[in-house]
């Protein structure tokens, strides 16, 4: 089973950038979608943005369009998360989470492996 390591996250000011990784550990890394979750304190865990195995299909919430851009690296076996123009409600700890699934899925429950979470914090 693998393995998902996330970068240290970070504290930023709002209209800060911040880049996200999440490494996997074993070799299996470029046969699975792959996807960014948050969770703000008190509150559930929301999808943030995934990708497909080969990065033909991306979705993303719309709270982050046009700010966060996903991408990866199956080489290096990394997934990417490039946030940009940060605001306060960004603020949370980021998952980044594998599935089975071939689309890039928004749903939590259909990923299987987890990574530990990395804090990030948008201060106004």
């Amino acid at each position: 089973q693998a393995q998902l390591v996330e970068s240290q996250g970070g504290s930023v000011q709002a209209g800060g950038s911040l880049t996200l990784t999440c490494t996997d550990t074993e070799l299996t890394f470029g046969r699975f979608t792959m996807g960014w979750f948050r969770q703000a304190a008190g509150k559930e865990r929301e999808f943030v943005a995934a990708i497909d195995r080969n990065s033909v299909n991306m979705n993303y919430a719309e709270s982050v369009k046009g700010r966060f851009t996903i991408s990866r690296n199956n080489t290096m076996s990394t997934l990417y998360l490039v946030m940009n123009n940060l605001e306060p409600e960004d603020t949370g700890v980021y998952y980044c989470a594998q599935t089975p699934m071939l689309q890039p899925s928004t749903l939590w429950f259909e990923y299987n492996v987890w990574g530990q979470g990395t804090q990030v914090t948008v201060s106004s």
